[in-house]
This record gives structure tokens, C-alpha cells and sequence, in this order.
């Protein structure tokens, strides 16, 4: 499904089913305390159950199954829902996945306990999904928002690598990250409270190989490139890599997680 927003990468299209197999391949990319803060927090956890707006390739719900919550994974992009079925088909897990926009979900009523968006809240109409999110939380719900972000300014390699996306994509939004707490629009205090935020670096080890992959994964390459732009950017990151990079390496990048409350 191609999607244009006037407040992402200047409207330029984009597409995730384009890079939805190399997505699957080398997103699942987040380390162990990243998911370790989520369940210390009490939240995903057994007897709850959780709705992940945004799930993609279902990499939060996959990872966190082992903490024993009810999993629903909804995503815009029926590519990225497919990858998600067959990765937790795979590992046997029973989660169900919906492939559904968020401003378009449908569910009863106080139907979770938990609701979590990582690395998509951005993208949602707001003014129509806050009240909808905090109807479909149980009193006491809380909404869990997540991000996570290489840092190019402190990263020789992330920073070349992103210098890179921007000759393809000079108005990729996704550029230029550095640390902040993650931005809830004014209409959330509507209908939550924020409770807690917390921000942290990590380090995240790569292969070249499985840089390249999460960098083709990104939407500023594999979601919007022609086929010809792609081809060749992949020659020249790969070229970049072996110049720069060793075969292994971490890139510093920083976590955030913002949790709200329903009023």
C-alpha cells in the first residue's frame, strides 16, 4: 500500500511491502533491555491482554511473547502482516495479526490492558486515534509508545550510511536524530496522562551484512526508491562499508519509551 503524508519526507511516497521480506530479515534488531524495561514496568506481561499499533513484521509481540501476554498485531501494509504470520507461525507462537490502518481498527470496547506503538506513532492521524486508543483500553490501561534511533552525529558509520539515504532522499524525514523524549501531540492529554518517559543509549551490534539490510529496510531507501535508485544505492553503501566498516561493529543508537495512562 503506498502511502503520501504532507508530514513525512515531504510527501514523497512510500511503500512497506516494497521492503517487508528485508524488513523481516533485519529489523528484529533490538536488544534484550529494550524489552526488559517494558516488562519491568509491569506491562505486557502474563494475564494481559495487548494490541501493537503499527506491528510491521511483529517484532515487538514476537519478542515479548515469552513474557506471556495476549498478543494483536495490526499494520497498514497486508506485506509486513504476511512476514509477521509467517515469523510467528514459525516460532509456534499464537498471535493474531490484523492487516488493518489504525485509524481504522475495530474492536470492542475496553478490549486490552495494554496498547503499544514502536516506531509509528508519527504516522497516525491523532486527532482520530487518541480517543479511539483510550476506549479500547480497560480502566487502568496504559498506551506504551517506543522508539529507537541510530545516532549519526556520534556514529562515523551511521552517519555515513545516512548521508547516503539523504543523495537518494534529500527529504527523508528520518534524518539527523538526536537523544530527546518521544513527542506526544497535545490531543494524547486529552484523554491519557503521561506517567513515566525514560531515554538510554545502546549499543547494537551489526555484521556489514546486516547493516546494509536494516539500511535497505528503511524507508527512505526500500520503501521509496525506483528500482534503478536502488540498485544503485546498493552498490555504493556496500562500497561505503567496505571502506569504513570492519566486518563486525556496533552503532550507538538511543531508546526512548514514553507510558500514558487513560484518564
Amino acid at each position: 500500500m503506498e502511502i503520501t503524508d504532507r508530514r513525512i519526507d515531504a510527501g514523497k511516497a512510500f511503500d512497506w511491502g516494497r521492503t517487508s521480506e528485508d524488513y523481516a530479515k533485519f529489523r528484529d534488531i533490538y536488544p534484550e533491555e529494550f524489552y526488559q524495561k517494558i516488562a519491568d514496568r509491569g506491562l505486557c506481561t502474563k494475564g494481559q491482554k495487548v494490541l501493537d499499533l503499527g506491528t510491521g513484521t511483529g517484532v515487538l509481540p514476537r519478542n515479548m511473547y515469552r513474557y506471556g501476554a495476549t498478543w494483536t498485531g495490526t499494520d497498514i501494509s497486508p506485506e509486513q502482516i504476511e512476514q509477521a504470520k509467517r515469523l510467528s507461525d514459525a516460532a509456534g507462537m499464537k498471535i493474531d495479526f490484523l492487516a488493518v490502518p489504525t485509524e481504522e481498527i475495530d474492536f470492542p470496547k475496553e478490549s486490552f490492558d495494554v496498547i503499544t506503538a514502536c516506531q509509528c506513532f508519527w504516522y497516525f492521524d491523532h486527532d482520530k486515534v487518541m480517543p479511539k486508543l483510550a476506549g479500547l483500553l480497560k480502566t487502568g490501561g496504559k498506551l506504551v509508545i517506543l522508539y529507537m534511533a541510530w545516532l549519526p552525529f556520534e556514529d562515523e558509520i551511521a552517519g555515513k550510511s545516512e548521508e547516503l539515504v539523504l543523495k537518494y532522499s534529500p527529504d527523508w524525514s528520518g534524518r539527523g536524530e538526536t537523544r530527546h523524549p518521544i513527542w506526544i501531540p497535545d490531543v494524547a492529554y486529552q484523554y491519557f496522562d503521561m506517567e513515566e518517559h525514560e531515554e538510554y543509549d545502546v549499543m547494537v551490534p551489526f555484521t556489514k551484512e546486516s547493516w546494509h539490510g536494516r539500511m535497505k529496510a528503511c524507508r527512505g531507501v526500500g520503501a521509496s526508491l525506483s528500482g534503478e535508485e536502488l540498485v544503485k544505492w546498493d552498490e555504493e553503501h556496500r562500497k561505503l562499508l567496505d571502506d569504513i566498516a570492519p566486518e563486525q561493529f556496533e552503532i550507538l543508537h538511543y531508546a526512548a519509551i514514553a507510558v500514558l495512562g487513560k484518564k
